[in-house]
């Protein structure tokens, strides 16, 4: 099996955690977690990894979708961090994740005469050279008209110059949800819906977990040696429920990012923008830009943050800046906020704190891991294995996963090469197909299985001509989804990527999920209603002024998971 996460799994796992004793528990199923849950798996432990809403439900389906070493890092003098990431960025595109992780050009464009080449072009020859073996293009140095070919939407007097440097890219969705699957292959139990509500304690140390199936209401104990908290911004929400003092203080930074459709910027290549207190990017997406990132303190909703109209005009306000013509509000088809957890430092700025991540052991048989970004989650969760160390029994092993690929990985450049033949077997357009391999690798032969008999699967998904029918059914099958917004936000990007932000095709996908999911006509009609009620409150929210307002429309919109208790401590 290749770590099939579907409705008979969910309930096996379930009888697991109440009748088995695990080396590590991991709460949290964001990048990090699953990524200590790969980490402890792969050394010989037994692994539970459990997670209150959906993998990757917070700031991992939300980034800047990059596996990069971080260029602003070299100016803050971040050296080691960036080396390190830059050294993850290689072990992704080369080995680890090759079918989800794609090299992504940038332009940097240049707007000082004088000392700005030398510098940003020393900077980039650091950034060329730290990551180790290179498997994208070193710096090309471009004139003003040579920048201007690279990107013809921008404004001519708004550069005299650029440097065109190489980063890489992922569905952060998929790529987490990805890794729980590798995590399950290797023997974890990875669950979903499933909210820690307590810690068990056996004299003055951590020995497990109390957890409730948010579906249902079911509770049961789960014992452990040690305990991950992995939970990102709700670090300290899970440090006060354990009864433990926390060594660190995590804050939580929105950024917010818009999508617009490719037409609307004229360009081969994407952009770095500087701003006053820190970068914009311009991303090419498929047949979208992303557009950001905000960098704000937020105090409130920590599952949904909300994008305000101030935030979405200071991103509208800094890419015009350059653009020969702009872009609108009425541009903009889909807007997404994400929380960073920061550990929190003594300046106010939030773009101050650091990215390094922290680890500590809070109280005997409880570890917590937070900071950091993005592309070194694997780093990261090495980090939180070693550190639990001492709570297991016998001796561990090292951390192997800078040689583990991620299920699908094996054998997808042979089939990359293999497309067209698969095509004309599928009677599906070879783009289709390569559309296909870059979401699920190796794993494409199980999706389209699905169609064998149902050959209307292989028809797009209404609305949403990007996906195929049968990706939904797959989602739910194998891929942990249980609800339709995890469907449609997360295994797919249709939230994010029409302008009809998964409305127009909210029924159909439910629809298509319902059987393997067992819901009735009231369980698709039920989910359909807290879908559409979300889209709404998300696009009234991103009216208001401030985050007060935004925040107070958001958070008035239902849980697609009705049994969830917030907060838990």
């Amino acid at each position: 099996m290749t770590g099939r996460l579907g409705p008979a799994e969910r309930e096996d796992s379930w009888q697991r955690l109440g009748a088995d004793t695990f080396d590590v528990v991991v709460i949290g199923g964001g990048v990090v977690g699953v990524g200590a849950a790969l980490d402890a798996a792969t050394r010989g432990l037994r692994v539970a990894l459990v997670e209150a809403r959906d993998l990757a439900s917070g700031t991992s389906s939300r980034s800047s979708k990059l596996f990069h070493g971080g260029l602003r890092y070299l100016e803050q003098l971040e050296f080691g961090l960036v080396r390190e990431a830059l050294r993850e960025r290689e072990l992704m595109l080369n080995r680890i994740a090759p079918h989800l992780v794609k090299p992504v050009s940038f332009l940097y464009p240049l707007s000082n005469r004088i000392w700005e080449r030398p510098y940003t072009a020393a900077g980039l020859f650091l950034y060329d050279t730290m990551g180790g073996a290179r498997s994208v293009p070193g710096q090309k140095h471009l004139t003003r008209a040579g920048a201007l070919r690279l990107v013809p939407a921008l404004k001519r007097d708004a550069l005299i110059g650029g440097i065109r440097y190489y980063d890489a890219q992922a569905d952060d969705a998929r790529h987490t949800m990805m890794v729980g699957r590798t995590a399950a292959h290797y023997g974890a139990v990875v669950r979903t819906s499933t909210q820690v509500v307590g810690f068990l304690r056996e004299a003055d140390r951590v020995s497990g977990v109390r957890v409730r199936d948010v579906e249902d209401g079911r509770e049961v104990d789960v014992r452990a040696h040690a305990v991950i908290n992995a939970t990102g911004v709700w670090t300290d929400e899970l440090q006060r429920l354990s009864g433990s003092r926390g060594r660190f203080r995590v804050r939580a930074s929105k950024g917010v990012h818009i999508v617009v459709p490719r037409d609307r910027i004229v360009a081969e290549s994407g952009m770095i923008l500087r701003t006053e207190k820190s970068v914009l990017f311009v991303i090419p997406w498929r047949n979208h830009w992303i557009v950001g990132t905000t960098d704000t303190d937020w105090n409130l909703d920590l599952a949904h943050p909300a994008a305000t109209k101030h935030d979405i005009d200071y991103i509208l306000e800094h890419v015009n800046s350059v653009l020969a013509t702009p872009l609108t509000h009425d541009d903009i088809e889909g807007v997404y906020a994400g929380l960073r957890p920061l550990l929190a430092g003594e300046s106010d700025s939030t773009s101050k704190l650091s990215r390094e991540h922290a680890v500590a052991r809070v109280s005997p048989g409880l570890v917590a891991i937070a900071g950091g970004k993005y592309t070194t989650y694997r780093v990261m969760g090495a980090d939180a294995v070693d550190a639990a160390h001492v709570d297991l029994p016998g001796r561990i092993q090292p951390s192997i996963t800078d040689k583990v690929p991620l299920v699908g990985a094996d054998g997808y450049h042979a089939l990359v090469n293999q497309a067209d033949q698969l095509a004309a077997k599928h009677g599906l357009h070879p783009y289709r197909v390569r559309h296909l391999l870059d979401r699920y690798g190796s794993l494409v032969h199980e999706v389209l299985s699905l169609a064998v008999d149902n050959p209307e699967l292989l028809k797009p998904i209404p609305a949403s001509p990007d996906y195929l029918q049968v990706e939904a059914v797959y989602a739910a099958s194998h891929e942990g989804a249980m609800h339709l917004e995890d469907v449609l936000t997360r295994r797919t990007r249709i939230s994010i990527e029409y302008a009809h932000r998964g409305v127009d095709s909210a029924e159909a996908v439910a629809r298509l999920i319902a059987p393997v999911l067992g819901w009735d006509e009231d369980a698709i009609k039920r989910e359909v209603e807290v879908y559409n009620t979300r889209v709404e409150a998300e696009r009234a929210s991103q009216t208001q002024p401030d985050d007060q307002a935004a925040d107070a429309v958001r958070a008035a919109a239902p849980e697609a998971r009705a049994q969830l208790i917030e907060p838990v401590s």
